[in-house]
C-alpha cells in the first residue's frame, strides 16, 4: 500500500470527523471506519432504495500503520472467513456449520485488533452468501476462492484502531444518487449470484468444510489455495 492513500466512506450523511470506537461489533472485522479505494463502490454502499448518500473522500497517512492485508499471500481464504465467523451473524443451519465456525476460530483466526488498518474482501449481498454456504458445506473451499477473486471490487479497508484514526483527513464529500447507484449495486448482486448459481452447478472434488475439519487441516496446507498477488 502507497504511503498516502485516497479512500471512500459511503454513507446517508456527511462524516467529517471519523470517531474511533463506533461502529458495529457485527460487521466484518468487527467495529471500526470502512472505507474503499473505489470512489463508485462507496456511492453503492451509501444508497438505498429509498435515498441518496454521500461518498466522503479522506486521506490516509499509511506510512506508520500496522497494516493487515487479508488479501496478501501470506494469508488464505479461510483466514478471512475464520475473522468474518468472529465477527457476523450466520445462519447456522448445521452441527457441521456449528463446529466449522469454531474450527475456523481455532486454526485460521486472527487477532485483528492487534492492527491499525485491515484490508480485505466485504461480505456484501451474494459474498455473504458465498461465506455462509461454505459454512454449512454446500460449496468447497476452492469454490469459495475462486468466487471471492471473481468479486474484487468487494475489497475494503478498515481503520481499526485511535493512531489509525489520527491519520485520516477529511477532503470533501460527493453525491451519490440512488436511481444511478443503486441500479448499478443491484446489477453488481445479481451478477454474484449468477456467478454463485454458476458455481453450485459445477462438479467438484475440492475440500469441504467437514473435509478440513476431520483432517485437521491448517493453514500451511498445499490444498488450501493461497492468495494471488497483484
Amino acid at each position: 500500500m502507497e504511503k498516502s492513500v485516497t479512500v471512500y466512506h459511503g454513507s446517508t450523511h456527511i462524516v467529517e470527523t471519523p470517531s474511533y470506537g463506533l461502529g458495529r461489533k457485527n460487521n466484518d472485522f468487527g467495529p471500526g471506519f470502512y472505507c474503499t479505494e473505489s470512489i463508485d463502490l462507496a456511492k453503492e454502499w451509501a444508497v438505498s432504495s429509498l435515498s441518496d448518500g454521500f461518498a466522503n473522500r479522506y486521506t490516509l497517512d499509511t506510512e506508520y500503520l500496522n497494516i493487515l492485508n487479508l488479501n496478501s499471500p501470506e494469508y488464505t481464504i479461510l483466514n478471512w472467513m475464520a475473522v468474518l465467523v468472529d465477527h457476523r451473524l450466520f445462519s447456522i443451519r448445521t452441527p457441521v456449520a456449528r463446529r466449522a465456525k469454531q474450527y475456523l476460530i481455532e486454526h485460521f483466526g486472527v487477532n485483528v485488533n492487534a492492527y491499525d488498518l485491515i484490508t480485505g474482501y466485504r461480505a456484501d449481498d451474494s459474498y455473504f452468501d458465498y461465506a455462509e454456504a461454505f459454512l454449512n458445506n454446500a460449496i468447497t473451499v476452492e469454490q469459495l476462492s475462486h468466487a471471492m477473486r471473481l468479486g474484487k471490487l468487494g475489497e475494503q479497508i478498515v481503520i481499526k484502531s485511535k493512531f489509525g484514526f489520527s491519520k485520516i483527513k477529511y477532503e470533501g464529500f460527493e453525491k451519490a444518487a440512488k436511481d444511478t447507484y443503486y441500479v448499478l449495486r443491484k446489477a453488481r448482486n445479481y451478477g454474484a449470484n449468477q456467478t454463485y448459481q454458476n458455481i453450485l452447478e459445477e462438479e467438484t472434488d475440492g475440500l469441504y468444510i467437514q473435509d478440513i475439519i476431520r483432517g485437521g487441516i491448517s493453514n500451511d496446507d498445499p490444498r488450501i489455495p493461497r492468495n494471488i498477488p497483484e
